[in-house]
């Protein structure tokens, strides 16, 4: 009657004690860290400041849409800080983006009211839209709020020396006040690239091109990855006659923004000054490439074209510029209107040429037909400019010599007044 114990299976005792061993460290250790399934994991904010502080390297480095959207997502997480708004605005304004810098100055007012600085900001964001009666009343603003504020004393040279370059603006004299505001301007900011960007302009302006050049090199030892500072820089070595340096200047900017067609336009131009319109027509073409939609591009193209000798490709240019139509790459050209007749800006000087160097091509392509409503044009169009009315009455006289007709005597010697 007596039972045999059952014999102790040690190889299963020995798994379980191991398996309960697992269990209890995973119970203790692993889960109270583990994430529970579909729920966010924690991660860790950036300080505002240290995307205020990115932004600032960015700009430095000529990085303006990286550095805008830097200190897009500082404000995104610090949206009650007036100041970023205001750097933001800034560097918006370097980078030609004025209505998006307008919004945030307002931005900065509402957090701020009384901020000289957001004032100043948009006093110049208006300046450069033109729009010189809403930038002065903003700019006077900044200046009562903070008569130490150097920054909105350098926007004010740069208001006034616009009005006075665009004759503007209901003042008598408003460059004399951009060269007192220029003047406070560097002495009240002396580390300012604006500051010295202003004084440099005012100087430019007033024909001082000597001493703008001395305010631009301060402007670029403050950034020198400011395209803007390039290409008024080569301008005004242009002004100067130093073509060189004007080149090295544009490539420069182009280097910075490769995107701007500003750099190639002012390189052609600077070319065609000393006579090598083969290179400055490839300028010219590069130029085109960058805004192949832009008539006036394709004006000073045909114009390159033209000075050397590629009358048939230049007719082609030309053509898109008056009537407008269509690219080989399918773009399409909207005709550039002629300019007005009181004020000649540079950009009216070059508009001119397009019409009359197309008006004389036509004529010699014995396309009258064409040629003569456009010479009336130019002469209803650009009376003022006597440089336009001797072209389009030679290429009336062209016209009348292939059909035997007296032609019209040019009043003027034939000449072209190209600037940069």
């Amino acid at each position: 009657m007596r039972h045999r114990r059952p014999r102790i299976n040690w190889f299963l005792v020995v798994m379980v004690i191991i398996l309960i061993v697992i269990v209890t460290y995973i119970d203790r250790f692993v889960l109270p860290t583990a994430q529970a399934p579909f729920m966010p994991t924690p991660t860790t904010t950036r300080e505002p400041e240290s995307y205020v502080t990115e932004a600032e390297g960015l700009f430095d480095q000529g990085k303006l849409l990286q550095a805008i959207d830097t200190y897009t997502e500082a404000i995104r997480i610090k949206p009650d800080d007036p100041a970023i708004y205001i750097a933001l605005a800034r560097v918006q304004i370097f980078a030609g983006k004025y209505d998006d810098a307008l919004i945030n100055a307002e931005n900065s007012l509402l957090l701020n009211p009384n901020s000289s600085m957001a004032y100043a900001v948009r006093g110049w964001a208006y300046t450069r839209k033109g729009d010189f009666t809403d930038a002065d009343e903003s700019l006077k603003t900044a200046v009562q709020l903070d008569p130490n504020n150097g920054l909105a004393h350098a926007y004010n040279a740069f208001l006034y020396g616009k009005m006075t370059e665009d004759n503007a603006g209901p003042y008598v004299n408003p460059i004399q006040t951009a060269i007192d505001e220029s003047r406070t301007a560097t002495t009240l900011a002396p580390n300012s690239l604006e500051a010295y960007w202003a004084r440099a302009y005012v100087l430019q302006l007033t024909d001082n091109r000597e001493q703008a050049v001395t305010e631009y090199q301060h402007a670029i030892n403050i950034n020198k990855n400011i395209s803007e500072l390039h290409l008024e820089l080569g301008v005004t070595y242009k002004g100067l006659g130093v073509i060189d340096q004007a080149l090295q200047e544009y490539m420069q900017a182009n280097t910075i923004n490769p995107s701007d067609f500003r750099p190639d336009l002012y390189s052609s131009r600077a070319l065609a000054s000393i006579g090598e319109f083969a290179k400055a027509a490839q300028y010219a073409e590069t130029a085109v490439k960058d805004a192949s939609n832009d008539p006036y591009l394709h004006g000073n193209w045909g114009y390159m074209l033209y000075k050397n000798y590629e009358w048939p490709a230049a007719l082609d240019q030309f053509a898109l510029v008056i009537n407008g139509g269509s690219t080989a790459d399918g773009q399409t050209i909207q005709p550039l209107p002629p300019a007005g007749n009181d004020i000649w800006s540079g950009a009216d000087v070059w508009i001119a040429q397009y019409y009359y160097y197309y008006a004389i091509l036509l004529a010699q392509s014995d396309r009258c037909n064409e040629a003569l409503p456009l010479t009336q044009t130019i002469l209803d169009s650009f009376r003022a400019n006597e440089y336009a009315v001797y072209n389009a009455q030679y290429a009336q006289g062209l016209c009348a010599a292939s059909v035997g007709a007296p032609s019209p005597q040019p009043s003027a010697t034939p000449r072209t007044t190209p600037t940069p």
